[in-house]
């Protein structure tokens, strides 16, 4: 029997070995499994000129890690995806991609195995020299420019200026900052931006609220609305308005009620007694004293948005204001474009897009009966925007509630003539936090929320950012408190700083014995290390380039935490059962080499993550 790429035997089938010299290790410019990549890239060019592959193909060279390394290093199943085009049984081509192979060292040996597959054993100087590319690296290594030339636009968070920043926020924060770094990281050119709706119903919903408890800070009585805004920041607002208004922008609570439908706990509509209240506030205030409410809320609130999430670590190239489009004319632009090219249709007073024309379940208003647009036609108006500041993709990172949201954007973007495939929606599950062990409620509205700021404070920004990241976006998440603060190894984040911490505590106490470390000695002694710890550790650390550049273009920084939990774990288990300042000076500095090397991959991975890597704990 023998293994394919999974590490799964194969009945029926003899390895074919072919020994290779392996007197110099792989290029250090180059990590295994792209060196692996190029030499079979090479030989099919070799096949090709020699007459054994056509020469119009140009093919995909796929090379995996096996699961079980006893069954080799890396394998490819190259041979069977060119068989058809070579007219060959994929083990017999095989055999010549083999044959052609140009190999410059660090490749032990060759094993056909199965139906086809090419499994690669690498000898020890391969996994050597990575730890000298890393130390030379150092800060930039696993960095690439795999995606050089590629404009990504990352929007992310952008919610409602009504409130603070809760929970849920802080998981498309973190998500979406995550996203954005490990682009950076493989050379994309990455522009992150939060959309600001400074516009529409729920700001006007805002701005009466803010209204109603002004008056009541001057002195009236107000049955507030069930639709309005009820946190205690809203007070805060209005409070401050008053103290800079004075009773300037007081009118009777009775002419502001006058003629507005009845509540919903009166009998009423909800919906229609908010909007009633609107229309009636900024009639009596006027322009511009509406404005000044409705800005009061806006900015007092947008204020602490930008706080949150300096504090927190994030940062953004643009916040791009929605009130923008309409000043623009952007979005009236859209929808008469829309117009003439015949998707946009009238009925009962109201707009329609004929969205169901691109797949969506219905038809979408974009302007309502009263003349008012919808967030939908803003929508339109600036996705179109970014497509036309010439990105190459927009990535927009939204809460899973918006997923029936997706398709008519989408529409929306191919009935204005613009590719809908440059528009990538990630969707983002809310976390959902618990305190020991009892779910914790939110409801913005009702001002019931555990903010983003009493979380950071909680368990910290470290904390909050690792844990945010570590499943898939699209998956629930449960927020465990206690877990987040404890110092265990049960705690992810707290378990790889702490190997991250040990390994400087092992450089200060060699500096306490007054003892150097050697670098370019333990560089050329890493042939020492020859304890099967340490074997692991350097074949993890190996993985690191190839773990970043598929959590980039796959939007996954979960595998980047699931690697740095596994690398801490190799080198703990490598701590507790070897000692690095030893006697023999040779194994020592080859050690030291390893585990700075250790030391050097944890920070670079904690550091796209939003994380400190901390030299003590």
């Amino acid at each position: 029997m023998s293994a394919n790429s999974n590490g799964l035997f194969v009945r029926g089938q003899r390895p074919l070995l072919h020994q290779i010299d392996a007197t110099a290790g792989c290029r250090s410019d180059k990590n295994v499994k792209e060196h692996i990549v190029k030499i079979l890239t090479d030989a099919v060019t070799k096949l090709q000129s020699d007459g054994d592959l056509p020469g119009d193909i140009t093919p995909t060279v796929m090379v995996e890690r096996t699961r079980d390394r006893a069954h080799g290093d890396f394998a490819s199943n190259l041979a069977m995806t060119l068989a058809k085009a070579a007219r060959c049984k994929p083990r017999d081509l095989a055999e010549k991609i083999i044959a052609a192979l140009n190999t410059d060292g660090g490749i032990v040996k060759v094993e056909i195995a199965g139906p086809g597959f090419i499994n690669f054993y690498l000898g020890s100087d391969a996994w050597h020299n990575v730890v000298g590319d890393i130390l030379e690296q150092g800060d930039n290594y696993g960095r690439s420019e795999a995606g050089a030339g590629q404009r990504v636009q990352v929007e992310f968070v952008s919610a409602n200026p009504t409130g603070p920043l809760h929970v849920g926020h802080g998981r498309g924060a973190a998500y979406g900052a995550a996203v954005a770094s490990l682009l950076a990281a493989v050379g994309c050119t990455v522009h992150r931006e939060y959309y600001v709706n400074d516009a529409g119903r729920q700001m006007d919903i805002l701005a009466a609220s803010v209204y109603l408890r002004y008056l009541e800070l001057c002195g009236d009585t107000v049955i507030f609305p069930a639709n309005g805004y009820q946190g205690d920041y809203v007070w805060d607002i209005g409070a401050t308005l008053h103290r800079e208004s004075g009773d300037m922008l007081r009118h009777p609570v009775s002419e502001v009620f006058a003629g507005v439908p009845d509540d919903e706990p009166a009998g009423g509509d909800k919906e229609a007694h908010i909007d009633g209240l609107i229309e009636r506030i900024s009639t009596l205030l006027g322009t511009n004293n509406y404005r000044r409410v409705f800005d009061a809320g806006l900015d007092a609130i947008l204020g602490n948005i930008r706080q949150d999430l300096k504090e927190f670590g994030v940062t953004y190239d643009e916040w791009f204001s929605e009130r923008s489009l309409s000043d623009t004319n952007a979005v009236t632009d859209c929808i008469k474009r829309l117009q003439d090219s015949g998707h946009i249709y009238e009925q009962d007073g109201a707009l329609w897009f004929r969205s169901t024309d691109y797949g969506d379940e219905k038809d979408r208003v974009i302007v309502r009966d009263n003349g008012q647009t919808t967030y939908f036609a803003s929508d339109i108006a600036y996705h179109a925007n970014k497509l036309e500041r010439g990105y190459d993709r927009v990535i927009d990172i939204w809460g899973a509630d918006h997923h029936g949201y997706v398709p008519r954007v989408k529409a929306a973007l191919q009935a204005l003539g613009d590719d809908p495939d440059r528009l990538d929606v990630l969707l983002v599950q809310f976390a959902v936090l618990y305190r020991g062990g009892e779910k914790v409620q939110m409801s913005t509205r009702s001002g019931e929320f555990v903010t983003l700021r009493e979380l950071r404070n909680e368990v910290g920004n470290d904390a909050a950012r690792f844990f945010y990241v570590m499943r898939k976006c699209e998956q629930h998440m449960d927020f465990d408190l206690d877990l987040a603060k404890s110092q265990s190894n049960d705690n992810p984040v707290y378990y790889i700083q702490y190997a991250h911490a040990r390994v400087c505590s092992v450089f200060r106490q060699l500096a306490e014995k007054k003892i150097e470390w050697d670098k370019d000695c333990g560089l050329k002694a890493l042939g020492t290390l020859a304890e099967s710890h340490e074997d692991e550790l350097l074949v993890n650390l190996s993985r690191y380039p190839e773990v970043l550049e598929s959590a980039a273009f796959n939007h996954e920084p979960h595998a980047l935490t699931h690697y740095l939990r596994e690398l801490a774990n190799d080198f703990h288990t490598y701590y507790n059962a070897h000692t690095f300042i030893t006697d023999d000076a040779t194994l020592r500095n080859a050690r030291l080499c390893l585990i700075e090397a250790t030391r050097q991959v944890i920070a670079n991975g904690l550091q796209l993550l939003g994380v400190h890597a901390p030299d003590t704990m």
